[in-house]
C-alpha cells in the first residue's frame, strides 16, 4: 500500500447516492429555522463576488470593485463579501481598484477552467497572479488523472501549484459535476487535503453541474474526518449555481450540521458567486 491508498484508507466509505441523499434530506428539514437577516448578514461576508466572463474587460471588473468599495457606505451593518474573483489577467486592476478593507483578491489560475495544460504554465500562471497582487488562487483539480488513478501525479500536480502559491490560500477546485459519484469526490477530496489545499471548492460554474447538496455533503465528510485524525480545519468553497438567498442558506445547513461552529466564519467557509450578494441584501431589507 502506497501513502495515497494508505491516505484514502483512513476515511470511512463515501456511501451510495440512496444514503447520501437520506442523510441529506434529514440536516435539510430545519433548514426554515436558519433563514433570518442574521444568517443572511453573515453569508453576505463569505462570498467570493465573482467575474469569469469571456467578455469580462477591465472597465467592467473596475465597476465590479468600485461596488465593493462603495458597499460599507450604503451598507454599514452588513459585512462586505470576502473577496473579489476574477481571471488573473484581471487581478492587477483589482488591486489598483480595491480601496475596501478586508476584501481579499483571488484568481482562478492554473489552466482554469480544465486543468489540461503544462505544468510549467500552471505554475507561471500562479507565480505572475501572485505577483499581480493576488492573495488566493482557486485552481482546478487534474480530473483525468484521477479517474487513472494516478494519485502520485495527482498529488505532485496540486503540491508544485502549493509551492507556487506561497503564502496565497490555495482552493482546490474538484468539477465535481465531472466526477459524478461520490466515491470520486471523496477520493478528489482527500488526495488535495493530503497535497497541501487549504480549501475544497466545488465546481467551476462553467462546463458541468455546479455545487449539490450531496456534493457538499460529502466533501464535508471528509473536512471532518480529516479534522478529526490530524486537529488541522480545512475549508469548504461551495460554488456553481449559488444564486438565491434559499441557495446559501440551504449549504449553510449543512456546512452547520456536519462541521460545526469552527467552520462558521470567512476563514473557513466561502461561497462563490455573481448574483448572490444582491439577493441577500435585497432579502435582509425585507
Amino acid at each position: 500500500m502506497d501513502k495515497y491508498q494508505e491516505a484514502l484508507s483512513k476515511f470511512k466509505p463515501a456511501g451510495n447516492k440512496v444514503q447520501i441523499k437520506e442523510e441529506v434530506d434529514k440536516i435539510l428539514l430545519n433548514e426554515q429555522m436558519y433563514f433570518t437577516p442574521e444568517i443572511l448578514t453573515f453569508l453576505h461576508g463569505c462570498i467570493d463576488l465573482t467575474s469569469l466572463s469571456t467578455t469580462d474587460t477591465k472597465e467592467s471588473i473596475w465597476k465590479l470593485v468600485n461596488r465593493v468599495n462603495d458597499f460599507e457606505g450604503l451598507y454599514p451593518t452588513i459585512p462586505n463579501v470576502a473577496a473579489i474573483c476574477t481571471y488573473p489577467v484581471f487581478t492587477e486592476t483589482v488591486k489598483q481598484a480595491l480601496t475596501a478593507q478586508d476584501v481579499k483578491i483571488a484568481a482562478v489560475a492554473g489552466g482554469f477552467p480544465s486543468s489540461q495544460t503544462f505544468e510549467e504554465v500552471k505554475i507561471a500562471e500562479v507565480a505572475l497572479a501572485l505577483m499581480q497582487g493576488a492573495d488566493e488562487i482557486d485552481t482546478v483539480l487534474n480530473i483525468g488523472l484521477l479517474l487513472e488513478d494516478n494519485y502520485r501525479d495527482l498529488a505532485e500536480n496540486i503540491q508544485e501549484v502549493k509551492t507556487s502559491a506561497r503564502e496565497a490560500t490555495l482552493k482546490v477546485i474538484l468539477e465535481t459535476g465531472a466526477l459524478k459519484s461520490a466515491e470520486n469526490i471523496q477520493r478528489a477530496t482527500i488526495i488535495s487535503i493530503f497535497a497541501g489545499a487549504d480549501f475544497i471548492k466545488t465546481s467551476t460554474g462553467k462546463e458541468y453541474e455546479g455545487a449539490t447538496p450531496e456534493s457538499v455533503y460529502t466533501i464535508c465528510q471528509v473536512i471532518k474526518q480529516y479534522y478529526e485524525l490530524t486537529g488541522q480545519p480545512i475549508g469548504i468553497k461551495i460554488s456553481g449555481g449559488v444564486k438565491k438567498a434559499e441557495d446559501a442558506i440551504r449549504y449553510y445547513t449543512i456546512v452547520r450540521n456536519i462541521l460545526g461552529e469552527k467552520w462558521l466564519n470567512k476563514a473557513y467557509f466561502r461561497i462563490g458567486a455573481s448574483n448572490l450578494a444582491t439577493d441577500i441584501v435585497n432579502r435582509i431589507g425585507e
